[in-house]
Order: structure tokens, then sequence, then C-alpha cells
């Protein structure tokens, strides 16, 4: 009996998606021309805001067809057979939160949208927290060696 119900690939694109956001959400502040980034060869599209903007943008677009790809198979295959972990539980729940704070800032970044600025700083500190605590789970989760968010019933 396999331990997970989907493909090796759907973990290993989940990871690379999220390792990615993490790295071009951190470039997205000023960081890379700070830290001198942007000097290590090859590296010096790290300093240009709009591209790593636009595959942090991709890269979410990646996220969400994972995500719903496993939402999909949950509603429709696995839900009489699986149940989700108590971590997984959470690491669902706070996934769910970047997701829908990722909306809200992709939302208030339209061209013609005006939002109050507390409302933006909050949009902001929700969607940092939200995705420091997922990876902050990640490592708990791979720390205790119970990385599935779901086992079989």
């Amino acid at each position: 009996m396999k331990a997970r119900p989907y493909p090796r690939w759907v973990s290993r694109v989940f990871i690379f998606a999220t390792t990615m956001l993490a790295f071009t959400g951190l470039l997205q502040m000023p960081l890379a021309k700070r830290y001198y980034l942007t000097e290590l060869p090859g590296m010096a599209w790290t300093g240009d805001f709009f591209l790593v903007h636009k595959l942090h943008y991709m890269l979410a677009a990646l996220l969400l067809f994972i995500t719903a790809l496993v939402v999909i198979h949950w509603v429709i295959d696995w839900h009489d057979s699986l149940r989700l972990t108590t971590l997984g539980r959470v690491r669902a729940g706070v996934l769910a939160g970047v997701v829908i704070s990722g909306g809200l800032r992709v939302y208030r970044n339209m061209p013609d949208i005006t939002l109050d600025p507390m409302v933006i700083v909050t949009i902001e500190w929700v969607h940092m927290t939200l995705a420091t605590t997922l990876g902050v789970l990640a490592l708990i989760a791979l720390v205790r060696k119970s990385s599935a968010y779901a086992v079989r019933k």
C-alpha cells in the first residue's frame, strides 16, 4: 500500500512552489541589493523587482493549481479513505489563509483599486505572518518526521 495516494511529483511541485514563493516573496522586499545577492554570478535578476514580482505571481498560479488539484481529489476520491492529521489540518488552514491573503494582495495591486493604508498594512502583515507560519509548520513536520497532511483511515 502506498504511503500517499497521490504521485510524488505533486509533493515535489508543492515543495518547489512554496520554497520559491518564499524566496521571491523575500526578494520583493529590497533584500537582494541590500545583502549583495545581485553581485553573485547569475543572480543579478534578483534585484529586478518587476521580474521577481511576475515570477512570484507565476509561482502562485502553480501553487493554486496544485492546491486545487489536491482539493478536487480530496472531495471526489480521498475523503472516504483518508483523514487529515492534526498538523495537516493546521497546515491546510494556514495554507488557505496564505492563498486568501495573497488574493487580497493581488486585488489591492490592481490599477484602479485604492484602499485605506491601514487595510493595506494589515493585508501585508497577515500574508507575511501566515507564510512564515507555514514555513515553521513545515519545519516542525520535517523534524517530527510527519510531513504527510493526511493518513489512511
